[in-house]
């Protein structure tokens, strides 16, 4: 996995917080501390869509924050538990699973193609 993909799942993994910090920040230093958690995911989306194509990497950023939103807010703040989300949940992960392999086929074939070239 290239550095750029670390970002796209650091940048997922602090979207669960900042997400959760919009809903259960109750003053003006857990805003901020929400603000700049946001600003710092969204840094390091941008820096990842330099070299990754955008559709791949929103779907895969977007799934982790989705996904781990829903799980924290089940574990963490006691959302009822339904069979039904993990499903859903798996199902989706399993779609951002799927984009990301072939994302990264594509990315060895038109490299190969590249290589072939020069």
């Amino acid at each position: 996995m290239n550095r750029n993909w670390l970002f796209v799942f650091l940048g997922g993994a602090l979207e669960i917080l900042w997400v959760s910090g919009l809903k259960h920040s109750s003053n003006a230093f857990e805003l901020l501390m929400t603000v700049i958690t946001i600003t710092v995911s969204f840094f390091l989306l941008t820096i990842a869509s330099r070299s990754l194509p955008v559709g791949t990497l929103y779907a895969v950023f977007a799934g982790i924050g989705t996904a781990g939103t829903v799980l924290v807010e089940m574990v963490v703040f006691g959302e009822p538990f339904s069979p039904v989300k993990i499903l859903l949940i798996a199902t989706l992960l399993g779609g951002v699973v799927g984009l990301k392999v072939l994302s990264s086929r594509e990315d060895s074939s038109e490299f190969k193609k590249q290589e072939e070239v020069a």
